[in-house]
């Protein structure tokens, strides 16, 4: 393949190192996701030595989440300045040094302070990532490529369950916290020599900056920025700030909330849910990438982008509605639906958080997703402290399952109205002309 930008040689085979990018990814991503799960999988411990509320819980996710809000917002600025390789290890080193931080913490105020600190360094990791897939992959191949990296968010939550108990019953919960904070600062020592925009990387051949560049978008224009109250102008923004701020809140609940869910309806103690979360995590991990992919390969059949991408994410939409039968059911039949519910949820969130590039030129990719993410933050911290009240009140009447289904009926609504309010704001995912640049 030859093309315009690199000329390269007749029958070169084109270098497959965009797929070590998206390892790199995935790899952030998963330790990223382990951070996030310990406090909830602790909770059992600290419900001991805390003696907090449900609404008091909830507000520490609350927190976290509203500072993961703003984080995004502030890093998909300073990545699509600085550069993806900048952006996303200040992020990762920051995120890091806050987990070690958890080891710190002994009061209640301690982790609200923790996790506002965890927040504010989480939020480079998808500006990072989305802008890292728009940069390294053709778009026949960027739902496939996101779903890859994107599945650290459900191996992260597999391993999780399986190593964090183990760890905090043994030596103590602090060095859950302690040996995540390391596992960031390892990463860096990869991320920092392997990475690098497609041109600067000798292991990238001619021919493979040919395929990625296949249908590159507004190539003469990289340099300049797009501010965001410019973004705000176009509908295309809007739909995915709307589908990011209706959903992701579901996501967190399912990550924050199961462990106490089996453990109070179900009366498991996290020995026993564990090998259930790492279950649901992993039926999430298979099917999210098999649904991405089918997109992919609607794509690369012919469909347009915006048939390929809507079908799906309708299909998928549908696929959390049966969570509101969780109650209803036996142990591992709710692990299977709620398994189920969690990845039509990554499926979704790769195809959605794919339509950002979809969309945008590269310039931008970083700074929409930073303010979708923000929207998903600012409703993810109300939603806890909602969830955790409701649960106050539900659990003063003795009825703890009955504030769980309302919860669940609300998660499995969310998907299809989301679908319907992004259609109306983006009935076709085409390239925009942006034609506000900041100065």
């Amino acid at each position: 393949m030859t093309s315009q930008f690199t000329n390269s040689p007749e029958g070169l085979k084109p270098s497959n190192y965009r797929w070590v990018v998206c390892a790199l990814l995935f790899f952030a991503t998963t330790i990223n996701y382990v951070d996030r799960q310990i406090l909830a999988l602790i909770k059992p411990i600290l419900d001991d030595q805390l003696h907090w509320t449900n609404e008091q819980f909830g507000l520490t996710n609350g927190l976290f989440q509203g500072a993961y809000a703003f984080s995004l917002l502030g890093f998909g600025w300073f990545i699509d300045r600085f550069g993806t390789k900048i952006g996303y290890a200040t992020s990762i080193a920051a995120w890091s040094i806050a987990a070690l931080g958890h080891a710190l913490v002994f009061s209640i105020s301690g982790f609200y302070a923790a996790r506002i600190a965890l927040g504010i360094g989480e939020g480079g990791n998808f500006p990072s990532a989305i802008k890292a897939v728009a940069l390294w992959f053709p778009k026949k191949e960027r739902a496939t490529a996101t779903a890859i990296f994107n599945s650290g968010t459900n191996v992260g939550a597999i391993i999780a369950p399986l190593v964090v108990p183990a760890i905090a019953l043994s030596l103590g919960w602090h060095w859950a916290f302690i040996f995540a904070g390391l596992a960031g600062f390892l990463w860096l020592f990869l991320w920092i020599p392997f990475y690098n925009v497609p041109e600067k990387v000798k292991a990238a051949n001619a021919a493979e900056l040919d395929y990625i560049r296949s249908d590159r978008d507004d190539t003469s224009r990289d340099g300049e920025k797009i501010s965001w109250i410019s973004l705000l102008g176009y509908r295309q923004t809007w739909s995915f700030i709307i589908a990011k701020g209706m959903t992701d809140p579901v996501w967190w609940f399912f990550l924050t909330w199961l462990p106490d869910f089996f453990k109070q309806t179900r009366h498991l103690d996290i020995k026993t849910s564990a090998p259930m979360l790492a279950t649901i995590y992993g039926l999430a991990t298979v099917l999210s990438i098999f649904g991405s992919w089918v997109t992919g390969s609607l794509v690369k059949s012919g469909w347009t982008v915006t048939r390929a991408r809507k079908t799906s994410m309708f299909i998928f939409a549908c696929c959390v509605i049966p969570v509101i039968f969780v109650k209803d059911v036996g142990d591992w039949q709710a692990v299977l639906i709620i398994g189920f519910a969690c990845s039509a949820h990554q499926a979704w969130s790769a195809n959605l958080f794919t339509t950002a590039s979809d969309m945008f030129p590269k310039r931008a990719v970083a700074s929409v997703v930073g303010l979708g993410g923000m929207a998903g933050g600012l409703v993810g911290m109300v939603f806890p402290i909602m969830a955790g009240h409701l649960l106050d009140r539900f659990k003063a009447q003795d009825n703890i399952t009955g504030g769980y289904s309302v919860l669940f009926m609300i998660c499995a609504s969310a998907y299809v109205s989301a679908f319907v309010l992004q259609h109306l704001f983006a009935p076709k995912f085409e390239m925009v002309e942006l034609d506000k640049v900041a100065a």
